[in-house]
């Protein structure tokens, strides 16, 4: 039995005349009576009583119509499934993200997918940092990852989407707090509060580069903090400073803290923290495609915001 078979079989049972049900299926009369006839032998019974005035189904006929529209059923559902995904209509997007920053995209990203395709579900979370997020990718557990990702490895490709800077997070009360920009020559001595450095903490990363490029052999690392909240709430309390995000700055109402923006010439001593998207090379799967479609689209609308 094959769906031709059902098909035919319908046609005729809802006609109940083979030439109206030929005519539907675009085909002769005869190859449609041979079909209803090899139908009826893999069956072993009769599905229709035929004479030269009338058809009829059977009561074998009668029983197959429900099973038959069932299975025709059930095969347009699995032809509309093959073709969304393969048209990235339909699938699973494992997105995971790193940093406030990532949170407007991911917001985005969301209400874009449900509005234009439904059929794509969203599975969404989040790293303290971005380095687990790399392995993650590599081994298939990631489909997108949104972070400061300084190198990416041999079967990663990935964009920048959000141009980032350093900034340094002083108490209000520091006697830096009213300077427009700051050089690291000017806080190298200062007490910082920072992420643990294991965790591949970016901004620790870059802080311990600044302060061996400008001779200090390190930084004094007073106090670290398991997350970026807790870093600045330290800083507003003056336990210290903290190498921050200029990103983090503009999502910050601390009103203890004041960021100042790192000179140029210093950001530009070390690697970038621009926030980036990054995907397993090769050929995407077609959500995965779609989903990167839409986090371009959302930031070239932003940045014509901002032109406007």
């Amino acid at each position: 039995m094959n769906v031709r078979q059902l098909q035919a079989f319908l046609a005729v049972a809802e006609h109940l005349h083979f030439g109206r049900a030929a005519e539907q299926l675009f085909m002769a009369q005869a190859p449609l009576s041979r079909t209803i006839q090899a139908l009826e032998g893999e069956l072993g019974s009769r599905l229709f009583e035929r004479n030269t005035r009338s058809v009829s189904l059977t009561p074998a006929g009668k029983a197959l119509v429900g099973p038959a529209r069932e299975v025709l059923d059930a095969v347009a559902v699995a032809e509309a499934a093959v073709s969304a995904a393969v048209s990235g209509e339909a699938g699973t997007v494992r997105v995971e993200f790193c940093g406030v920053a990532a949170h407007p995209l991911v917001a985005a990203l969301s209400r874009g997918m449900r509005a234009d395709h439904p059929g794509i579900r969203l599975d969404l979370t989040s790293q303290a940092v971005s380095r687990p997020t790399i392995r993650r990718l590599l081994d298939g557990e990631v489909d997108v990852g949104l972070g400061r990702f300084d190198n990416l490895p041999p079967g990663l490709d990935g964009e920048v989407l959000i141009n980032d800077s350093l900034v340094v997070a002083v108490p209000r009360a520091h006697r830096l707090a009213g300077s427009q920009v700051v050089s690291f020559q000017d806080v190298a001595a200062e007490p910082f509060v920072s992420l643990p450095y294991a965790t591949g903490s970016v901004t620790t990363d870059r802080l311990w580069r600044l302060g061996y490029a400008h001779g200090a052999g390190g930084v004094n690392n007073v106090q670290f903090a398991p997350d970026t909240s807790s870093c600045l709430a330290l800083v507003g309390a003056g336990v210290g400073c903290h190498l921050a995000l200029r990103s983090v700055s503009r999502s910050t109402t601390n009103p203890n803290v004041v960021f100042i923006p790192l000179v140029r010439r210093e950001c530009e001593l070390v690697p970038d923290v621009h926030l980036r998207a990054a995907w397993r090379s090769g050929a995407a799967d077609p959500p995965v495609e779609v989903a990167l479609g839409h986090l371009r689209r959302f930031l070239q609308h932003e940045a014509s915001a901002v032109v406007a």
